[in-house]
């Protein structure tokens, strides 16, 4: 599908020159930064240098007091204590967290996940009936909670305290908990609202730290499970979570938990040994790292079989028993791969045969066989494949249930929010929800879906976009272009790797299609001197006819380095190619 190619707003010009005189950096690097608001030499050295003196004093969050005090009581009469959180990555990170923080000091602890087919996201009333079958009197709950005021009010009538650390928006009434820690609370004067879950129970035990005089720097261990939730669950890389997300990084670059590594093993991630004797890793792991390797590692569970499994190799901290836990998740996750591709070809294939799914401004398929676990996968690979609105569903008990997934700018909530009268439950936000209703209301829900997306697009069908940050001649791009450029990152939502164009280049000779279908690119760009530059084009080898006949082409692209037989180079990694004509 071709794609639409979007130059943002440039930043302001004063501000840029500005920059570019203060920091003694190029004026397209300077742009950069006025983009994501940055216009000062001070903001650029907070940006450019994330400090961990930096971080927010915790209780300046509504209720932490309540929290910290709550938990010291329980601590000080043997009351026993359950962490609770859902089955995802920032679930299961933020309780192994919590969890093993609270272990090194106190040991009247245990831990919930709740089962996804059986029990459903966030707090269950089987959750509680456990604490109260195991006589806890406490419970932690992490990434979830925010709305269950009728199970908050459940365990309180059997007298089960809640502490809620959570990072969704509240609805009207907030739970009657004992505290709610919520940045986006509207009476919360936090500064930082885009924590993670993980990130909320990173703030409690700094709080618990600091209110006991326990040093900080023993919490620094913790930020490797901050960073996999803050990259799994697509938070901004902005503000606070950019420090934490820096020196998460360093810890799983240089000193990961047992559990991390095992799982990286399995990624085929391995460590060679310097010559000072220090082991480090092949590759040095960003965001998208974590992303891709280890965050469907751990999600795998929950979605397979329980994410009690991710949380005890998390906790783990024997070599030996991780790698056993590693390998089981590993399987969870090819098993998870084999349910995603099957239902994901099948879905295809049901578009393919039918001429209204194939003309429809929206997605919604049905088929009761599929896994629960992976319609949320299949309905992002959907969305990518085909750039509309679209809803997954299986069979679930008595009810069809499913998932939803959205497009740039489209508010897949507010879609289904105007059938709500069809379903049972609905909740997310504006680019991915999850639904369930009565197997005789889907086909009257299809056709209204079908009609609030053209309402909302105004009949037309969607197409993908690429934002280019700044227009880029090739010989821009030198190494201490790079070396300023690298300390952009780490990237992810808020701060996205830049994506740079050029336009007229042709191919120097040698360009070739390598792998399956990928372009390998030899090009000069012949308004600038030097060169040739290299690249590389993913599932672009179509356009080699092109290339090869000396059409000039505009390109879009991120830059990076390239390691090939130990040698580094800057490379270009092309994410679309366009002609003239």
């Amino acid at each position: 599908m071709e794609k639409r190619w979007v130059l943002k707003a440039q930043g302001e010009m004063s501000m840029v020159q500005h920059l570019t005189r203060e920091l003694n950096i190029d004026q397209t690097l300077a742009n950069l930064l006025v983009q994501r608001g940055i216009t000062s030499f001070e903001e650029a050295r907070v940006f450019f240098r994330p400090d961990l003196r930096d971080l927010h004093d915790p209780f300046l969050m509504k209720d932490m007091d309540l929290a910290i005090v709550r938990i010291e009581t329980a601590i000080r009469n043997g009351e026993k204590i359950l962490v609770y959180g859902d089955y995802d990555v920032d679930g299961t990170s933020a309780v192994a967290l919590v969890y093993t923080f609270l272990r090194k000091f106190y040991d009247q602890m245990d831990f919930y996940i709740p089962d996804r087919d059986i029990e459903g996201y966030g707090i269950s009333f089987q959750g509680i009936d456990f604490a109260v079958e195991n006589k806890v009197t406490l419970i932690i709950a992490l990434d979830c909670g925010i709305k269950s005021v009728e199970k908050i009010i459940y365990a309180k009538e059997r007298g089960v305290d809640f502490i809620i650390c959570d990072h969704h928006r509240p609805g009207s009434e907030l739970p009657p908990a004992i505290a709610v820690l919520d940045p986006k609370r509207a009476d919360c004067s936090y500064p930082y609202k885009e924590l993670s879950g993980c990130g909320i129970g990173f703030k409690l035990i700094q709080a618990y730290a600091q209110k006991n005089k326990i040093p900080f720097e023993t919490l620094i261990q913790y930020l490797d499970l901050v960073v996999v939730s803050i990259a799994s669950d697509i938070v901004d890389i902005t503000g606070e979570n950019r420090i934490l997300a820096t020196f998460g990084l360093k810890i799983v670059n240089t000193k990961p938990r047992p559990g991390l590594e095992a799982i990286l093993k399995f990624s085929n991630v391995n460590k060679r040994t310097e010559d000072n004797g220090i082991s480090i890793f092949t590759k040095e792991l960003t965001i998208s790292d974590l992303v891709f390797l280890i965050g469907p590692r751990i999600n795998a569970a929950g979605r397979i079989e329980n994410g009690k499994n991710s949380v005890r190799l998390l906790i783990c901290d024997n070599g030996e028993d991780a790698f056993r836990l590693g390998e089981q998740i590993n399987n969870y996750n090819t098993e998870r791969k084999n349910l995603d591709s099957l239902a994901t070809g099948q879905a295809i294939e049901m578009i393919g045969h039918d001429e209204q799914l194939q003309n429809a401004h929206s997605t919604v398929l049905y088929n009761p066989d599929w896994h629960k676990g992976v319609i949320g996968i299949v309905a992002s690979r959907l969305t990518e494949h085909y750039y509309r609105p679209t809803i997954v569903l299986t069979r679930s008990n008595d009810l069809v249930t499913g998932s939803a997934r959205s497009v740039k700018d489209f508010d897949i909530y507010d879609a289904i929010d105007t059938c709500s009268d069809l379903l049972e439950h609905f909740g997310g936000h504006k680019y991915a929800a999850g639904l369930s209703l009565k197997p005789e209301n889907l086909p009257e829900f299809i056709r209204r879906f079908e009609n609030a997306v053209i309402n909302k697009t105004g009949g037309r069908h969607l197409q993908p976009e690429i934002e280019i940050d700044s227009i880029l001649p090739l010989n821009a791009i030198h190494s201490r272009f790079y070396s300023i450029l690298k300390q952009f990152a780490p990237f992810g939502p808020g701060n996205m790797a830049p994506l740079f164009q050029t336009e007229g280049v042709v191919d120097a000779g040698g360009t070739r299609v390598v792998g399956k279908n990928h372009l390998k690119l030899n090009i000069v760009h012949p308004e600038v001197s030097g060169g040739p530059f290299s690249g590389i084009a993913f599932q672009q080898g179509n356009q080699m006819e092109k290339i090869e006949r000396q059409v000039p082409f505009n390109i879009c692209y991120h830059v990076e380095e390239n390691e090939w037989n130990n040698t580094i180079s800057l490379q270009l990694n092309v994410k679309d190619i366009k002609f003239d004509y």
